[in-house]
């Protein structure tokens, strides 16, 4: 289905403005929506198309006629997508936007909370930068200069404006600057400073902030029916990202595995046990250096908790149940004498995995190290 304000994940003071603004008739013919990635940019400008294509009052489409039936499936004739597109093998021309609407939509329909990243892997991308090239704009203006098939607005989203080719800006700049009447451009941006100086001129800027905590706490729990505290704890990893907190939930089974191998080496190195140690980093060799590098990362989140699980701070505390239960034993093994070796020893292993060291000997030794620093409470 597609994206109207119900949908959107908190963002409420935004949402208020551009409702505002179309209900008021003031809404500027050009809006460049920037911030963070996985604040929702996308499905804001998507839901304020919606919006104005529906022409329904009430502060939402109203998902049921037939023009949102044709907007819930990106098939609506007077909303038009651009976005960064690869150059197809032995072809000399340069793509648009309308070779890939298939694999647009789809990505939109399964997901509209996705990444530039998740972009890439649909496209199937191998050593391609995807560009928006200039054969886009005399898409766009031919587009525009046809009149509204549904007798209403015409509504271009481009997404990340940045990839723009600088020929390509430059002549959209009058369309953007003086648009036919009834027709609006919303530029959906994650790095607005490397969008040339003329589009930015012409456009009004509304900035969306990262997604409060509680907001992805609530869409976590109605959506997903996680428990309030799990829920707290991935909105906390987030960072106000939902793509992030999504990409958390998908990784439970490897957190899992993670707070496993957390606990094997704490205990190994509690207990001294060499022939162990050997074993543990040997399975952790195993792994790959992409899942030994979120490993530590995992390590260290870990001990950062429980050193703050010491002073029993609960709103402080971001863990799963699972990792409270053996965090309540093992926390006070963390603390002001050690805490700074132990990430320290972390953060090497971490350095050196990245350089290629062999593994086997990188874990090894970190394991000893933490023999130290596990007694020294």
């Amino acid at each position: 289905m597609g994206v109207f304000f119900k949908d959107i994940i908190g963002q409420s003071t935004v949402i208020d403005r551009l409702r505002r603004s179309v209900d008021d008739n003031k809404l500027a013919h050009a809006l460049l929506i920037s911030g963070p990635q996985g604040n929702g940019k996308l499905p804001i400008a998507i839901a304020l198309a919606n919006y104005l294509l529906c022409g329904k009052s009430g502060g939402d489409a109203c998902g049921v006629c037939p023009t949102c039936v044709k907007l819930g499936k990106y098939i609506h004739s007077d909303l038009h997508f651009v976005f960064p597109v690869k150059k197809k093998k032995g072809s000399d021309s340069a793509p648009v936007s309308d070779d890939y609407i298939t694999e647009w939509r789809e990505l939109l329909s399964k997901n509209p909370y996705f990444s530039y990243d998740d972009w890439l892997v649909k496209l199937d991308v191998e050593n391609q930068q995807p560009m928006i090239y200039e054969r886009e704009s005399a898409e766009i203006l031919h587009k525009l200069s046809m009149q509204s098939r549904e007798g209403g607005w015409k509504v271009v989203i481009i997404w990340l404006p940045e990839k723009m080719k600088e020929a390509c800006s430059n002549k959209l700049l009058k369309i953007i600057e003086e648009p036919p009447q009834k027709t609006l451009f919303l530029l959906v941006s994650e790095e607005p400073d490397k969008i040339i100086a003329t589009i930015l001129s012409r456009t009004q800027r509304i900035d969306v902030p990262r997604i409060a905590m509680g907001d992805v706490e609530n869409a976590l729990v109605a959506r997903y029916g996680l428990s309030l505290n799990d829920a707290k704890v991935v909105a906390q990893q987030s960072g106000g990202n939902w793509e992030k907190a999504e990409e958390q939930l998908s990784v439970n089974e490897e957190k899992a595995l993670y707070l496993d191998l957390f606990m094997q080496l704490m205990r190994v190195a509690y207990a001294r046990n060499i022939r162990d140690m050997k074993a543990w980093s040997e399975q952790v060799a195993a792994l790959g250096r992409e899942r030994q590098k979120r490993l530590l990362d995992y390590c260290q989140r870990m001990i950062r908790e429980n050193f703050i699980m010491n002073f029993r701070e609960e709103e402080m505390i971001y863990m799963s149940q699972a990792e409270r239960n053996f965090s309540v034993r093992f926390s006070p093994f963390v603390n002001e004498r050690n805490i700074f070796g132990i990430m320290e020893e972390l953060s090497e292993a971490q350095r050196h995995i990245e350089q290629n060291v062999n593994a086997k000997m990188v874990f090894f030794d970190m394991s000893l190290r933490m023999i130290v620093w596990i007694k020294n409470r």
